[in-house]
């Protein structure tokens, strides 16, 4: 750095005397000879020797000096550029916060990107979008209201086409039937005024069972002892219990399908006039969870595992007394789905009390098709399977680091976001190929984006936060999100298993635990039956009184009594228990 001249008139204000002209004259000269590259001989002796010293002890400490402040600016930048990238990062936890609870909880891209921008990937020449051709798959009927489009109104055909109908005719008066001179009216038709729907009272009552007795007279006559018989009595669904099919297929569907915690259902049988409590409540869904459930979800295992895909994934359950472990530690419930391609629909749930990938292991022995699942590590310790990853995970990671009001003009996660969304735009388009046909258009229509967006994610340099995220995940789970590219069975995403949770992620936040690990156990085939039954069209209630009606006989005769014709897919079941009869 150049000596200034101010600088050597700061030094010898402090060191010399302001009298001494002639050793400033030589600060001067030395000032001007070290701000040239080249110094003479002669222009060296011209300075002083002590002066030449004191300036070079000074230099070297303003060196020193300069070096120190450096340092710290360095320092002081780094810390910021720190305190910026925690900031960024609050910020974006708080707005996906609120996305989560004020916004809309679809993921589409008409939904994200609202904001009135057009697409970058705008078909060139008629001005539509990509998502006008694509993302309006459903045919339904709309109508336009001011600024949008909304569904039409369901008439009452379409609203109530599976109630009975009961007709209340309303008449005139007696004495009102006659006209002024006492003739009668004569009636000439009727006109509907209003429909209703009309609920009934619960009906509730205790059905006592007898047997009759009968006895041989001639042999009582004869050998003075009595032949008695009796008929048989239908098996009780839980011995030495008032529970009946009726009653714990309604404890199953309010908590399970509805979402109704046991110490709610406990208040409803007291205004019924019943005084059950949640603890006799708790012991009907463990014991017939146990005696008449656990083997058909056995069975329904033995399928799954039989099939080229399966879905997978877990999430928390707090279990309050497990042995060894305190309440507050995390248990999980593991998900498996059949894909919607297969030939039967299956989804199970496992209890277990940890996350690690053996449990998947476990379930999984046998299966040596493809798994489809998140970017959750603990899979890779899975045996001979193939791996396919999620897109829509992808999608997301993208949405959780955008700000508010990214385009993809202006935003890099936006960017990321649009080429999900074109994926997703043309897998739609391919929903109802063959297997063999899909793999093949995924090839020539979506591999060409895939090629592009992982040559896109190289240029992004440096990224932090919630876009590092993303881009760590795209690169460290390429080889599965590219797996659908050559299986047509395997789907884009892993919505399948996703969508099977949500009756246990709306049920956990109203019955908040289990309380013991059979609970829990109970709690996952419960939920694994019902909604096995839903993904089949089946109506859960009709679907879980007939299996409780019959199976208490069926293992009465016979406890390793075939149960392959109470599946949800049995034709006979389909028939019986379908939705909406």
């Amino acid at each position: 750095m150049p000596l200034s001249l101010v600088n050597l008139e700061l030094f010898f204000d402090q060191k010399q005397s302001k009298n001494n002209i002639d050793q400033k004259e030589s600060i001067c000269r030395l000032s001007n000879i070290y701000n040239r590259k080249a110094v003479s001989s002669v222009e060296q002796a011209m300075v002083p020797k002590a002066v030449l010293d004191m300036v070079l002890e000074q230099l070297s400490m303003l060196r020193e000096q300069i070096a120190r402040m450096q340092e710290t600016i360095d320092k002081l930048v780094e810390d910021n550029r720190k305190k910026d990238a925690i900031i960024e990062e609050k910020n974006q936890i708080i707005l996906n916060a609120n996305r989560a609870r004020f916004g809309q909880s679809s993921e589409q891209r008409k939904y994200v990107l609202s904001d009135g921008q057009l697409s970058m990937f705008e078909i060139a020449g008629d001005g539509k979008s990509e998502k006008a051709t694509s993302d309006l798959v459903e045919n339904t009927k709309t109508v336009k209201v001011a600024g949008h489009e909304r569904k039409a109104k369901r008439t009452m055909a379409e609203f109530a086409a599976n109630l009975r109908v009961e007709e209340e005719i309303v008449d005139l008066p007696e004495d009102q039937k006659y006209n002024a001179q006492g003739e009668p009216l004569k009636c000439i038709g009727k006109v509907e005024i209003r429909s209703e729907i009309i609920r009934e009272p619960e009906n509730v009552y205790l059905r006592k069972y007898y047997v009759l007795s009968y006895a041989d007279p001639r042999a009582e006559a004869e050998t003075g002892k009595a032949d008695i018989k009796q008929a048989k009595a239908p098996a009780p669904l839980v011995p030495h219990s008032y529970a009946s099919a009726s009653s714990v297929t309604d404890v199953y569907i309010k908590k399970y399908a509805d979402a109704l915690p046991l110490y709610r259902q406990e208040q409803i049988w007291k205004r019924l006039g019943v005084n059950l409590n949640r603890g006799t409540l708790a012991s009907w869904v463990i014991s017939t969870a146990d005696m008449y459930l656990k083997i058909i979800w056995k069975k329904m295992k033995e399928y799954l595992l039989m099939l080229p895909v399966i879905h997978a994934d877990e999430t928390v359950l707090q279990v309050n007394k497990e042995p060894g472990r305190t309440p507050q530690q995390e248990s999980r419930i593991w998900a498996y789905s059949s894909s919607k391609r297969a030939e039967h629909q299956i989804r199970l749930f496992q209890y277990e009390m940890s996350r690690k990938g053996a449990c998947a292991t476990n379930f999984l022995e046998g299966f040596n098709g493809i798994l489809q699942t998140d970017g959750y590590s603990g899979y890779g310790v899975i045996g001979e399977i193939i791996r396919a990853g999620c897109w829509a995970h992808m999608r997301r990671k993208w949405l959780e680091a955008m700000q508010k009001g990214a385009t993809v003009e202006n935003s890099r996660a936006a960017k990321g976001y649009e080429f999900c969304s074109r994926i997703f735009d043309v897998e739609r388009k391919l929903e109802e190929l063959p297997d063999a046909e899909r793999a093949t258009k995924r090839q020539e229509l979506i591999k060409p984006i895939i090629d592009e967006y992982y040559a896109w994610i190289e240029t992004i340099f440096k990224p932090s936060g919630k876009l590092k995220n993303a881009v760590t995940y795209a690169v460290n789970q390429k080889e599965f999100l590219c797996t659908f590219l050559y299986h047509g069975e395997v789907e884009a995403s892993n919505n399948q298993v996703e969508n099977a949770q949500r009756g246990v992620v709306v049920g956990r936040k109203n019955w908040l635990f289990c309380d013991t690990p059979k609970g829990a156990e109970a709690s996952v085939i419960a939920y694994s039956i019902l909604e096995t039954a839903k993904a089949n069209g089946l109506n859960p209630e009709k679907y879980l009184m007939h299996i409780f009606t019959v199976l208490p006989d069926r293992f009465a005769k016979d406890p390793k009594a075939d149960i392959e014709d109470l599946l949800p897919w049995n034709e006979k079941i389909k028939a019986l228990c379908k939705l909406g009869v």
